[in-house]
């Protein structure tokens, strides 16, 4: 029996979608870990990046920081956090998944704040608008395609890389790929692949179109492919 045609026997087995070890309840946790995620680090990075955009500073340090979180992979964090209080399980995976999130949140917030028109800017303060009702006034709304754009990067990103929960004693899809490991089934293995693969895919697709609800016009487009240029290039200096 080839890998395909097992992991569609896999799929097709009442047996695999029933219970805590069922398609249905793991798809469940997986999300909740993913969402739990991205929640932590737009609590982080979103309020940093807005004061720092609004401020026009800070321009290096976010350059740092997204390079640093980059750089350091999930799984030695897990594997760190394993011999802290932190331990082992969900919670260990929500924190790390979180400062993998980050990078595009903070970035993206930045780039979005820094590009709104500063004439703009200048006219909402001459008809007396205090500092933070130009931010969230004005700013924030202007840039919001591409805070949507980077909570999708990241949202895409934790969904696809939240499987290690299971190497660490969490939940989630990857539990069905650890077990096909183990087993030496490659169906399962396959099986497990095919449903985080969807999953993200689902996830790209529902963002995609939050993303497009929130850039209105022709001209607002054109303006957000400006500043997604513009975070590419402050990512990668």
């Amino acid at each position: 029996m080839s890998p395909l045609h097992a992991a569609f026997v896999w799929l097709n087995d009442p047996a695999n979608w029933q219970g805590r070890n069922g398609v249905p309840y793991l798809t469940y946790e997986h999300l909740y870990i993913s969402l739990f995620a991205v929640l932590l680090a737009a609590v982080v990075a979103l309020p940093l990046a807005m004061a720092l955009g609004h401020l026009g500073r800070g321009g290096g340090f976010t350059v740092t920081v997204t390079n640093v979180s980059r750089a350091i992979p999930t799984l030695a964090l897990l594997t760190v956090f394993a011999a802290t209080s932190i331990g082992f399980g969900n919670r260990a995976t929500i924190i790390a998944l979180a400062i993998f999130a980050a990078p595009p949140l903070l970035t993206n917030t930045y780039v979005g704040i820094r590009g709104v028109d500063r004439d703009i800017i200048e006219a909402a303060r001459g008809m007396g608008m205090a500092e933070r009702s130009v931010l969230f006034r004005v700013e924030v709304p202007l840039a919001l395609p591409l805070i949507a754009a980077g909570f999708r990067t990241a949202a895409v990103q934790v969904v696809a890389t939240a499987t290690l929960a299971a190497l660490v004693g969490g939940g989630g899809l990857g539990t069905i790929i650890n077990a096909g490991f183990g087993q030496q089934d490659q169906g399962q293995i396959l099986a497990g692949g095919v449903l985080v693969a969807l999953l993200a895919l689902l996830t790209e697709t529902a963002l995609a179109l939050v993303q497009r609800a929130v850039t209105p016009g022709r001209e607002k487009r054109r303006t957000t492919r400006r500043a997604v240029e513009a975070a590419d290039a402050v990512s990668v200096s």
